[in-house]
């Protein structure tokens, strides 16, 4: 007979936090596998900790979206948000179901170049784009997102110059009941700002005006407000029409639907308060239908979504390193993972499952991560089961943006793997090494030698 673990006991005061409908206590099972590939076996050919990417959970995510605008509006496209996940071999399975690509960098547009995604489905966002970028896009025919006055007056030159009528969007912020308002990026439509761009296009002969875009936030959690959005946007489309004799060929909704995380300091958890794709769906394109346009005058419905199409199809794995009890007598578990890879842990209370068997003993306990940085707070208050030292963990939907947002602090980026529709895991992106880092270091010659 195994000898049990000893664990001294302490006086802990009750604090049994914030009831809600479905008490304090979460139901916790172990998570042994995923897509039917053991959790243990994964992490040990692939080490911990570890990003896995389901590929059937993206493909099965996004046919359910995709359906539910396809079925209530004749025409649809999404375009993959890069920002939310460039690892290549995740674009390419958005590319294979259909998804053009959407970009905010000369960088991101490089990397949907090379992912042999034709320019002319390149849809080119974000407030800084160089010449040489704005070229590239206009050689390659690629939908280009106006953000400011100075980028118009840019495009009409380097149109002029390259004697070609680049494909222009302009991006239109708004107030649609959601504070803060996003005002930051492109012309605003209450003020007047985005009628004048539209005007100063038209009149400038050298851009040829297709579209009208927004990005009214993120994490939405209101059908509302892309409702007023598309109402906004369908004024200007009209007006265009009516009165500078311009078609709007497409409005571009951007992104921000919502995933089924929960936000910190929620009162309920997200898969119970957050509205679905469908009701998304509803709401946007009832009001493209009360635009006014007819059944073929209807504009192209392009939409950015990436957290909602991504985060169920991300893991992180990981082991616990220690326990100890702080000062205030809480139980504090340390594992291999900090907010340096899952950056996401700022703004979520993740789900984070046990990866074996357990005994029905659970405590409150803080979740650290390994970095030497007080802030390195995975969870900051959460009920598991007693968790010892080499004990795997599985962190749930994770995929959106902490594979762009992840940084090289104290510890080295993990790899990544992609379980593909049949079972078979494959390496994605290896795992940084002491090379990797020094790679595009530099030594002045009189450094060479220290003598200590």
């Amino acid at each position: 007979m195994q000898k049990l673990r000893y664990e001294s006991p302490v006086i802990q005061k009750m604090n049994a936090g914030l009831m809600n409908k479905y008490g304090t206590r979460t139901e916790y099972e172990p998570v042994k596998q995923i897509d039917g590939v053991s959790v243990r076996s994964m992490i040990e050919q692939y080490g911990s900790p570890l990003f896995v990417i389901s590929e059937r959970t993206i493909r099965r995510t996004y046919q359910h979206t995709v359906r539910a605008f396809k079925t209530r509006y004749p025409k649809v496209q999404f375009a993959w948000s890069y920002k939310t996940n460039y690892i290549n071999a995740v674009c390419k399975v958005f590319h294979q179901e259909g998804s053009w690509a959407e970009v905010v960098s000369g960088f991101e547009y490089k990397k949907a170049l090379g992912n042999n995604v034709p320019g002319n489905k390149i849809i080119f966002n974000g407030p800084e784009k160089t010449t040489e970028e704005l070229t590239l896009a206009i050689q390659n025919d690629s939908l280009i997102h106006i953000d400011h006055f100075e980028e118009l007056y840019q495009l009409i030159e380097l149109s002029e110059k390259l004697n070609t009528k680049s494909r222009v969007a302009i991006r239109v912020n708004m107030d649609t009941g959601i504070y803060p308002m996003w005002d930051r990026f492109g012309f605003n439509y209450e003020n007047g700002q985005a009628w004048n761009a539209i005007n100063k296009i038209v009149a400038s002969g050298k851009l040829q005006l297709t579209g009208l875009h927004c990005h009214i936030g993120t994490f939405m959690l209101s059908t509302e407000a892309y409702r007023i959005a598309v109402q906004k946007l369908g004024d200007l489309a009209w007006n265009a029409k009516t009165q500078l004799n311009t078609a709007i060929q497409y409005l571009d909704l951007g992104g921000g639907l919502p995933s089924s995380n929960t936000l910190r300091g929620a009162y309920l958890p997200g898969a119970d308060t957050i509205p679905s794709v469908d009701e998304f769906a509803e709401a946007i394109t009832d009001a493209l239908y009360k635009i006014g346009f007819n059944a073929n005058e209807l504009p192209l419905l392009i939409l950015e979504s990436g957290r909602a199409l991504i985060d169920d199809a991300g893991y992180l794995l990981g082991t616990v390193l220690a326990n100890k009890r702080l000062s205030d007598g809480r139980r504090a578990t340390i594992l291999d993972f900090g907010v340096n890879i899952l950056f996401t842990s700022f703004w979520y209370e993740h789900k984070i499952s046990p990866a074996q068997d357990f005994t029905h003993h659970t405590e409150d306990m803080v979740l650290y991560g390994p970095l030497c940085m007080n802030i390195d707070v995975v969870r900051q208050s959460v009920n598991l089961p007693l968790l010892n030292r080499g004990d795997q963990v599985v962190v749930h939907k994770v995929g959106a943006y902490n594979m762009t947002q992840w940084m090289q602090f104290i510890q080295m980026r993990p790899n990544v793997i992609l379980i593909d529709e049949k079972g078979e895991t494959h390496l994605i992106r290896e795992s940084e090494d002491l090379a990797y880092i020094e790679l595009k270091e530099k030594m002045p010659a009189h450094l060479q030698q220290i003598n200590l």
